[in-house]
């Protein structure tokens, strides 16, 4: 390690050129990487709705309806107007309202109530479009200047066009909000007003690095590149503060600056490797998963987290040596008191907070086993905070949700169609059913029907059911009604059926999630066990501090249980491994340092001297991971990511509590065992005094 220091200083000119030419020339390559907002696109290629879907795109050239239009106070001429406007647009395939199911030429009081109720109601025209969505970013301006901003819109159509707009905007304004106050905490917490800057640089290199080489995987999911950035930020930023307080005791101690960054590096390589490492496993066990945006994440950040690693140990201690006359000549007194005070008090408390943790963790670990979940994407974007949000809401509350799901079932048995047909319109959450012997009926031969409406429905192997239903994600029987569907096409045709709709791709995804969770969790677990195995080549180590970092989740994650809050399903999957992979280097630093002070001391002065000299450190870095964390979650209008954000800011708060509070007690209760379970351990003992 010595030598490889030696070569870094000998070159530091030239590996400070090629790290910032790297990072100039991945920043020009990010802007070419695509990002993708649908979920159904991350199901495995095995899953039913995934086959379903590619048969509906290989059989049929037009989709199902994927956008609602809500038109307030409109009389019936006014709404066609607007219907034939809207069917004019470019892009849109297909427009149904009133008048494709009654005759609104006779009084409306003739019609069926129920039928009018779903298409026009106290005045208000709701259109059903269909989009062509490879044409939705121009599509849905258009409409949108058709119906005016007092008017609504909402689907996946809308969706896929607005997301990505929402999101990139939102990403620059967490950037923006998360770089001053991270730097502000820097400098509340280091000794010298450059070194925040030295910081910043460092892991701002890094973050460039791995966007731009995203671009090796073509498409990253919108998860991943809203998220990656501000994560890589706050879970790697510890990695330079470990490098460099050490770099400034070992100059603080009379050493020389090179010597000095030489003993930094061989000094502190250990605990920045375990830490790099423990947080990279926690990433790639979300690779194993078989819901796809566990493998996007997972490849990226471990490559954000190699990055940083690589950009710490290389062109930190050149960009340091480079600038140490900087650091010299910006020293300010500290603005962190000492905590001798703070380490007194915790091992004064260390007995009722381990208690108070002891009588939290049950009802904390049944908590976080039994939240209600969002599985799909229907719910990202409902909140009031965007006109999406806004249109969704207003659409729900006056006609109730609708979701569309196609049923392709084998072409030729009128009789098992009619049949079939009949017994899906009598579903009371099914709305309506357009389908051939529906809209024709079986007494017209399809060779003497325009082709264009039979290629709607008949395929050269299928009838495709196109059904809405009434139902939503957040109905506790969603569940149910998907399952009814299905049921009633097995009934007639078996495993013959085909099966599509974002509730179908919901219940896939909520099938292929659950598989993935005990599995993720576990390798995950079993990963970071392996690495602090290694690292402290001890058996009880391990065990104590994997202990204390998953007893910060369950709590972490059982906290939304007790507030009745609903989970995106991804989110409490991905946090689960991610808070273990970042705040597990909080455990790591204290136990080595407390391991390197229980070699000259008793247990308790090494407890109280790590306390006193770690504090610093970890809460540094948790109060970045938080600030982050919660600046996501205030910031972004995507359910997913400000769940996961207030997930992680919380999660990062509650690993350092557990750390400072808890994790002392328990080298101390275990400080017997720790030496008798760990290799080569030499710990402290008070020589017994002689007697005269």
């Amino acid at each position: 390690m010595e030598r490889y220091t030696q070569f870094l200083l000998r070159h530091k000119k030239l590996i400070i050129g090629v790290f910032v030419l790297g990072a100039l020339l991945c920043a020009v390559l990010s802007g070419l990487v695509g990002v993708n907002y649908d979920f159904a696109d991350y199901l495995p290629d095995k899953s039913a709705s995934t086959r379903a879907l590619e048969v509906m795109e290989d059989e049929y050239s037009q989709s199902v309806p994927n956008m609602r239009v809500l038109v307030y106070d409109v009389t019936i001429p006014q709404a066609l107007a607007v219907k034939a406007q809207i069917a004019a647009v470019d892009g849109v395939e297909e427009i149904n309202w009133l008048d494709d199911a009654a005759d609104i030429y006779e009084p409306l009081e003739t019609v069926e109530q129920k039928i009018t109720d779903d298409w026009y109601k106290d005045g208000n025209a709701l259109f059903s479009v269909t989009v062509d969505e490879a044409k939705g970013e121009s599509v849905i301006p258009a409409v949108r200047q058709i119906i005016g901003g007092e008017n609504c819109m909402e689907g996946s159509a809308v969706t896929s066009v607005l997301a990505p707009v929402n999101t990139s905007r939102e990403v620059q304004q967490i950037m923006l909000l998360a770089v001053p106050i991270i730097f502000l905490i820097l400098i509340l917490t280091t000794d010298s007003w450059f070194e925040p800057v030295l910081f910043m640089i460092t892991i701002g290199v890094a973050i460039l690095l791995n966007r731009g080489t995203n671009l090796m995987f073509g498409t990253i999911s919108f998860v991943t590149n809203a998220a990656g950035s501000v994560l890589q930020l706050a879970v790697s930023m510890d990695y330079s503060i470990f490098l460099l307080h050490r770099f400034a005791e070992n100059r603080s101690g009379g050493l020389p600056v090179e010597k000095a960054m030489t003993e930094a590096v061989q000094q502190s390589v250990g605990s920045i490797l375990s830490s790099g490492l423990t947080t990279v496993t926690g990433f790639l066990a979300l690779v194993l998963m078989r819901f796809k945006i566990g493998p996007d994440m997972g490849w990226v950040m471990s490559k954000a987290i190699a990055f940083s690693l690589l950009s710490v140990l290389c062109f930190l201690p050149a960009l340091a040596i480079v600038t140490y006359r900087l650091i010299d000549r910006t020293q300010h007194r500290s603005f962190v008191p000492k905590f001798d005070k703070f380490a007194a008090v915790v091992m004064k408390i260390r007995f009722p907070v381990l208690a108070l943790i002891v009588l939290l963790l049950p009802a904390s670990f049944l908590g976080q086993q039994n939240n209600d979940f969002f599985y799909g994407g229907s719910e990202v974007y409902s909140t009031e905070a965007t006109q999406m949000g806004r249109d969704m809401q207003a659409i729900n509350s006056m006609y109730g949700p609708s979701n569309p799901v196609v049923l392709m079932v084998p072409k030729g048995d009128m009789e098992k169609e009619i049949s079939m047909n009949e017994e899906l319109k009598k579903l009371d959450y099914v709305t309506s059913v357009v389908s051939y012997v529906n809209s024709v009926g079986n007494t017209i031969p399809d060779s003497f029907l325009p082709t264009e409406t039979v290629s709607k429905l008949y395929s050269a192997h299928y009838s495709r059911f196109v059904i809405t239903l009434e139902a939503a994600e957040k109905d506790a029987d969603w569940y149910e009604k998907i399952n009814d569907i299905r049921n009633i096409g097995e009934k007639y045709y078996g495993d013959k059926i085909q099966y599509a709709g974002n509730l179908v791709s919901t219940e896939d995804l909520k099938t292929t999630i659950t598989q993935d969770n005990a599995r993720v969790n576990f390798l995950a677990i079993a990963f970071v066990f392996l690495i602090l195995l290694v690292n402290f080549k001890s058996l009880t180590l391990p065990v104590i501090l994997t202990l204390v970092i998953e007893s910060s989740i369950w709590i972490n994650l059982g906290i939304p249980y007790f507030q009745g809050q609903t989970l995106f399903y991804i989110g409490y999957l991905i946090i689960s491994t991610v808070q273990l992979g970042a705040t597990i280097d909080y455990a790591i630093l204290f136990s080595d340092r407390y391991m390197e002070f229980r070699r000259v001391m008793p247990g308790k002065e090494a407890a109280r001297e790590t306390l006193r000299v770690c504090t610093v450190s970890i809460l540094t870095s948790a109060a970045v991971l938080t600030l982050a964390g919660v600046i996501l979650g205030k910031v972004s209008t995507n359910g997913v990511l400000s769940q996961l954000g207030i997930l992680i800011g919380r999660g990062a708060a509650l690993s350092f509590v557990l750390v400072i509070f808890v994790l002392p007690t328990l080298l101390l209760l275990f400080d017997g065992v720790i030496r008798k379970t760990t290799l080569h351990c030499r710990f402290y003992r008070a020589e017994p005094e002689k007697k005269d």
